[in-house]
């Protein structure tokens, strides 16, 4: 079964809420809602907090996978029997990584 476009999307906006963009975009949406809501309240506050902290949550994530996909690739390419379609899990989406993964396992017992 091939992913389908919302699975796509799915990674493509994970991978996007990882980036300084998204969080000048919350940041942008706090100052609008200070601008032209009715203020905030400390209900509204601890919201936008959770929000900042998601977002820096998310970036130590993609920081620390991008690296560590990194280290991989760099030990594929200096082992000479790695297998070539190891090399390019990670653009593929975590339904089909998950998939492979179990493959593998029942064929190495």
């Amino acid at each position: 079964m091939t992913p389908t476009r919302f699975h796509r999307s799915l990674t493509t906006l994970g991978d996007w809420l990882g980036t300084p963009l998204a969080f000048g975009a919350a940041t942008l949406f706090a100052v609008l809602w200070l601008i032209f809501g009715d203020g905030m309240n400390w209900h509204d506050t601890a919201t936008m907090i959770t929000v900042y902290i998601t977002l820096l949550i998310l970036r130590a994530d993609r920081r620390d996978n991008q690296a560590l996909q990194a280290k991989l690739d760099e030990l594929l390419r200096a082992h000479e029997n790695a297998r070539e379609g190891f090399a390019n899990l990670d653009m593929k989406e975590p339904e089909e990584i998950a998939r492979i993964r179990e493959r593998e396992n029942r064929t190495t017992r």
